[in-house]
């Protein structure tokens, strides 16, 4: 079916989501094909951005019209705050970022060939991220929701349970982490969206119905969904006690950096706006989507306006399986 959706704003003030995480300064190349081996390959395109899973969810927000702040940290150097004022630059609310003396900001060198994959090099001083301010209730009160990754898990686990406190959507982006940072994480929070990677290694097989069931036992106190790229998004119905999937717009991928962050970003966002689940999952898949069809990492995010815009075209297929025993 076609959905109807325009994907309006509410009324009132712009809805204030908070990210906490990643603050990289990336570098992109733009080559014909991924490395197989050792050698020289040249690039054709480049770009130098600051994103990460945190920042590109912040921007993701700012985009489709929400008030986005975003809590990092960088190191005390010129690096960092080439990060700071670029974010700053795009609409993100940088004041709770974090300098820390002694560390080097994080960077990281990302190809992206012609069919949009990637290969991504990273690196983060391990200094960052030693340094956790207190977060109380009053610390995240003003917003409306709360969005972590997994790269500060320290003050992540602060930030959720802060939130869940004030009785806030506390969000966990569900990336790959280190050993137990997951299952840190995921009893203090509210809504859990799974990248496969991570939901595939955390339930033991790649049956994706099958891993959501199996995540949902697991942490029944929480929404829970998988993004699958090209295959769609899962996620557990709380209201029928069904497994739904979504098939995935279909899009002539240019470069899927950060497509993940952008789905995230809108989920925040919609899920702060007081959406349904089921729209909610809509239009974070749109904005993954229409993302897919820009180089540039984070920069490929969509407006509000493309966004309603690509809804209405949409035929959206989704199916329903019933929670099976294990």
């Amino acid at each position: 079916m076609t959905t109807s959706s325009a994907f309006e704003p509410p009324p009132g003030p712009a809805r204030r989501v908070l990210c906490v995480g990643a603050a990289v300064m990336d570098t992109l190349f733009r080559v014909r094909s991924l490395p197989t081996g050792q050698g020289k390959i040249l690039p054709y395109d480049m770009l130098q951005i600051a994103e990460g899973m945190a920042s590109s969810a912040a921007f993701a927000v700012a985009r489709l019209g929400g008030n986005a702040s975003l809590w990092g940290a960088v190191g005390n150097d010129a690096t960092g705050e080439r990060i700071i004022a670029d974010l700053g630059n795009s609409g993100i609310d940088t004041s709770g970022m974090l300098r820390v003396d002694g560390a080097r900001s994080a960077v990281s060198t990302i190809l992206v060939d012609d069919h949009g994959e990637r290969l991504i090099v990273p690196f983060y001083d391990a200094g960052l991220h030693e340094t956790v301010k207190p977060v109380t209730r009053e610390d995240v009160s003003s917003f409306d929701a709360v969005l972590v990754d997994v790269r500060w898990p320290k003050l992540a686990l602060r930030t959720l349970s802060a939130a869940r406190e004030a009785g806030k959507p506390a969000i966990l982006d569900g990336d790959v982490a280190g050993d137990g940072v997951i299952e840190m994480l995921a009893p203090v929070a509210s809504h859990i969206v799974f990248s496969q990677p991570a939901a595939e290694r955390l339930a033991g097989t790649a049956e994706l119905v099958k891993v959501v069931g199996i995540l949902k036992r697991k942490f029944e106190h929480a929404f829970i969904s998988v993004t699958a790229g090209e295959k769609g998004s899962f996620w557990f119905d709380d209201r029928t006690g069904e497994i739904v999937h979504l098939t995935a717009p279909k899009v002539r991928a240019v470069d899927t950096l950060a497509a993940g962050d952008i789905f995230h970003g809108a989920f925040a966002l919609a899920i702060a706006e007081g959406l349904p689940i089921e729209e909610t999952m809509r239009v974070s898949s749109i904005a993954a989507a229409l993302k897919c069809q820009v180089f540039g990492g984070r920069t490929g995010a969509p407006t509000r306006t493309e966004v309603g815009d690509a809804l209405r075209d949409w035929n959206v297929d989704v199916s329903r399986s019933a929670l099976f025993p294990l």
